[in-house]
């Protein structure tokens, strides 16, 4: 078969597949999504700890007296400070790097195996950074974080997508999402409580993140492997079992063909990084692996996450109002993840994306307007005025929360053929690591230096990726993982580039 296409008949079986919802399929679910609480609980817990007088006294003491001097006021510049960006930004950045680590791991090894290495690596990072007594041991501690942060939010998108039956892969997809949003919820909690636990509270709230990633680990022991992994590293009568198990019924024969098919054509690529460049696959590389994921971190969002508590004492809130305002926040992230989860299958991921962009672009400029007629003066800010930023920031978080958030790893996650798919998921966690690193270094400077422009910039990035979702993404609501393929022959626009591919040429002509 030429390399990359589904076998003649591949995309017939759909109508043919077979399942329900199983108490197993239920379990696998539940276990493999909490990957997404090492990211969120790390997403929260920084943004606290950041802003705890006993952490920036032990560490950034130069950050915590510019801070004391400005108490009560506004200052766009209170927290701007390279080494202490760089304590949230390096994680990120270890992230990045091991995530082409992940990508063999999770090919070869399976999504399971990815899932635990990830876990093991959080733990030890988790433990580092509680007993840091020195910047250097902060920094240590973050990139074993970001090492288990690359593993798992590589493997843990690809597992919720191909363990899930088409007709509710994106709800089911989207439990990375909640687990995410709880984990920040959670790390806000946290933060709120340690946060009068004097000298030592910034400890405990870095020391929990060993908690997820012990549950993690003990939970991957029971994890099934997904029969699209086992298939793709040749162990189908164990593949047809697990897709037995998972889908609640004997006959699997549809599906399991399909996942034969997509195998065959993984086995022929050599190189699944170089296949990613070649015009066939040229949709899934500009919309999947680049534009989504760089577009998720441009929108702003994770700006907000990681110095919550930051914006809002620099916006004049006191230490305990700006972690209150940050569980509200947290709050709102994961009632949109439960909003997105009940209708993406149903309403589809084109129209979460273009109604969240008009929502999040009129919050940005309410923020921006707002701070620039009223903010920036040395003055402490007013009641109204405080509860109109936060309303419009957790209005902002909504959207986020039903759109770019989850989908920016649904998308993704379910567009790549089986041949590409953990090549194309580790670029996918490269470049949105790369731009959530920039923007965590960058923000804190960016705020200082354009004050409320910052705000302006966000909303016009969140134009650009809204048209892009516009002009670019077919819709895939529904679709059979491994027949998305077809969808750019079709489509306006990509179908000239795909056919470009001699292989398809050949395809369309019928030629072996």
């Amino acid at each position: 078969m030429a390399g990359g296409f589904i076998a003649e008949g591949a995309g017939k079986r759909a109508v043919f597949y077979q399942g329900k919802i199983t108490s197993y399929f239920i379990l696998a679910c539940i276990v493999g999504s909490l990957g997404g609480s090492l990211f969120g609980y790390d997403l929260g817990v920084s943004s606290g700890v950041t802003s705890m007088d006993d952490f920036l006294k032990n560490f950034f003491p130069a950050v915590y007296q510019r801070k004391q001097a400005h108490l009560k006021e506004t200052d766009y510049c209170k927290y701007d400070n390279q080494v202490l960006t760089l304590f949230t930004s390096s994680l990120y950045f270890a992230a990045l790097v091991s995530t082409f680590g992940a990508s063999w791991v999770t090919k070869n090894r399976g999504r399971r195996i990815s899932i635990m290495a990830g876990s093991v690596s959080f733990f030890l990072g988790g433990l580092i950074n509680a007993a840091a007594v020195n910047i250097a041991m902060l920094i240590i501690g973050r990139i074993f974080l970001g090492m288990g942060i690359g593993f798992c939010n590589q493997a843990v998108p690809l597992y919720l997508s191909e363990i899930a039956p088409h007709k509710i892969r994106g709800a089911v997809n989207q439990l990375f999402q909640l687990t995410t949003c709880l984990g920040i919820l959670i790390a806000d909690i946290v933060n709120y409580f340690t946060a009068e636990l004097h000298p030592w509270g910034w400890r405990l709230s870095l020391g929990l993140a060993m908690v997820p990633a012990i549950l993690i680990f003990f939970g991957g022991i029971f994890l099934p492997e997904t029969p699209n992994s086992l298939v793709e590293q040749g162990r189908l009568d164990e593949a047809r079992e697990i897709l037995k198990k998972v889908r609640g019924t004997m006959d699997v024969d549809a599906e399991f063909e399909d996942l034969k098919d997509a195998s065959e054509a993984a086995r022929a690529i050599k190189n699944p990084f170089q296949n990613l460049l070649k015009p066939r696959n040229r949709p899934q590389l500009i919309i999947g692996a680049l534009g989504i994921p760089a577009f998720q971190q441009l929108s702003g969002m994770n700006s907000i996450l990681f110095y919550a508590p930051v914006i809002f004492q620099s916006l004049g809130f006191g230490s305990g109002a700006a972690l209150y305002s940050s569980l509200i926040t947290g709050s709102m992230l994961v009632i949109g993840a439960i909003v997105s989860m009940g209708t993406v299958d149903k309403l589809g991921r084109r129209f979460l994306f273009i109604e969240a962009g008009i929502q999040m672009i009129c919050s940005m400029v309410v923020v921006a307007i707002t701070l620039a007629l009223k903010f920036g003066h040395g003055e402490e800010i007013s009641k109204g005025l405080a509860v109109l930023l936060v309303a419009a920031i957790c209005i902002f978080v909504l959207a986020y929360g039903w759109s770019w958030g989850p989908l920016g790893w649904l998308v993704p996650s379910e567009l790549f053929p089986l041949e590409t798919r953990s090549a194309g998921q580790s670029v996918v966690v490269c470049v949105n690591m790369f731009f959530t690193a920039a923007i965590a270094q960058c923000f804190l400077a960016a705020l200082c230096h354009l004050k409320w422009g910052v705000f302006i910039l966000f909303a016009c990035l969140i134009v650009i990726m809204s048209l892009f979702i516009i002009l670019l993404l077919p819709e895939t609501k529904q679709l059979p993982i491994e027949e998305i393929y077809q969808l750019w022959e079709q489509h306006w626009f990509w179908k000239h580039i795909v056919a470009k591919d001699n292989e398809i040429k050949r395809h369309y002509m019928g030629v072996n």
